[in-house]
């Protein structure tokens, strides 16, 4: 699935993952490929991506951090997501 996270400033993220795990409002959650239709508000927390590699702006890397090879996550203070023919858009401050 595609996945993209945008913030005010700069898109951060624009690739295809395996997975991403989200800080819900009401809990974490993860999305898989082909996921229902969802619409969502984030809280604070981590966003995971999950994908056999990863491709970044170097200008936007460092606000990255790597688990492994095929992990890497993202704070996030707040935000929102939506899923939809199997592309998620997250939208992050």
């Amino acid at each position: 699935m595609l996945l993209e996270i945008v913030s005010p400033e700069a898109k951060l993220f624009s690739g295809e993952v395996t997975s991403v795990s989200l800080p819900g409002v009401d809990g974490s959650f993860q999305i898989l490929n082909h996921h229902a239709p969802i619409v969502s508000t984030l809280k604070e927390g981590v966003v995971k991506m999950v994908a056999p590699s990863f491709i970044f702006n170097k200008d936007i890397r460092d606000k990255f951090i790597k688990v492994n090879e095929q992990n890497y996550t993202l704070s996030i203070t707040s935000g929102t997501i939506e899923m939809k023919d199997n592309k998620v858009i997250v939208l992050v401050d």
